[in-house]
């Protein structure tokens, strides 16, 4: 809408991709404050909240009243301040808005379920759950290969050239990335801010590099590949504010939750972030955190399956220090402390090449 006020007004000011995604982070910030207030309220009276998993650790259960599906509404604000704002000619910002639409009803009928019946457990079958996401991540692939400009070689951090190129495999690639960033930003939501303000450090990251990535003058100063990706900057804008606004209420102790809806939704987004910015390696230091989670849960399972032995006392890893009596903010912190410090480094990377 934004854009197009710039081309019948002449109003220039709104044709730079800065301008427009600092207005949808406002927008998604200020939506959210609005609305998850008299969200929580309705979550309450429904008694939509969230159900406890009963091999959590015991001081868990006296969050088991806090409501849930808060991804709903800082989701619905990026979508809201997005089309307010991005250029809708824009085959990337288009593909950006359908990764946040298709994976938030992915999670939305996984937290349903669980509120419905009461029982964390009883939301989708893992099996079903992955399948679903496998398609959805194969929709926006497919969209991606198909209608995009866009190259299907393999960048890696330090190095001036693509590796190679990937061809028809990239397709492989992507919905791999796509699936399992889904996974681990849901598997790093355990504890209250947890995953928000690492989601919220990727971000940052991604906006500067889509940016980068989508100014043609910038990218090859340092380097880099160069495509129209520009407006999805906007779209990750606008998402960094609507989390912005959502971490008010799910800081600790939180009063909000925000579900399937939000973390698989988030991960998605950060995984198509990668794609499109030819991040796809970078991204592992981009969400250290999110990495770090996902590879205590595989060590676990694997050290027990083949060793009968246990590496960690609880997966996902911040249960482990949990267990080990760390109080629940220190955790949190530490946490956000080395996603920050990862997300410098990542974008320090950018210019040694």
């Amino acid at each position: 809408m934004l854009y197009c006020l710039h081309q019948i007004l002449d109003i220039n000011i709104l044709s730079y991709i800065t301008i427009r995604g600092g207005i949808a982070f406002f927008i998604a910030l200020f939506f959210t404050l609005f609305v998850m207030p008299k969200f929580i309220k309705w979550g309450q009276k429904t008694s939509s909240v969230q159900p406890i998993n009963e091999f959590a650790p015991q001081r868990h259960k006296e969050k088991a009243s806090t409501p849930t599906m808060g991804g709903i509404v800082f989701i619905g604000a990026t979508i809201v301040a997005s089309l307010f704002t991005i250029k809708f000619s824009n085959t990337f910002a288009i593909g950006g808005i359908l990764t946040l639409v298709l994976f938030t009803l992915i999670g939305f009928e996984d937290d349903y379920a669980k509120v419905r019946k009461n029982e964390n457990l009883a939301g989708l079958k893992a099996r079903t759950k992955i399948l679903f996401q496998v398609i959805a991540a194969s929709l926006i692939v497919f969209y991606l290969y198909s209608y995009a400009d866009f190259n299907t070689q393999l960048y890696i951090p330090f190095f001036k050239s693509p590796l190679f190129d990937m061809g028809i495999y990239s397709v492989v690639l992507w919905i791999l990335v796509i699936v399992a960033t889904s996974n681990a930003v849901n598997l790093t939501d355990g504890l209250d801010g947890l995953a928000t303000m690492p989601s919220i450090a990727a971000l940052s990251s991604f906006v500067v590099i889509i940016y980068i990535t989508g100014h043609i003058k910038i990218s090859t100063y340092l380097l880099m590949p160069s495509f129209d990706v520009g407006e999805v900057a906007i779209i990750a804008a606008a998402l960094m504010g609507a989390l912005t606004g959502f971490l008010w209420f799910n800081c600790h102790p939180a009063e909000v939750f925000m579900g399937d809806s939000g973390s698989l939704t988030i991960g998605a987004f950060l995984g198509y972030l990668a794609i499109i910015s030819k991040s796809e390696i970078l991204l592992l230091l981009i969400g250290s955190i999110f990495v770090v989670e996902t590879l205590s849960v595989i060590l676990q399972v694997g050290s027990f399956k083949l060793r009968k032995k246990r590496v960690f006392l609880m997966t996902p890893i911040h249960h482990h220090f949990e267990m080990k009596n760390w109080a629940e903010n220190k955790i949190i912190v530490r946490f956000w402390i080395i996603s920050v410090l990862s997300n410098v480094i990542a974008l320090i990377s950018l210019k040694i090449r």
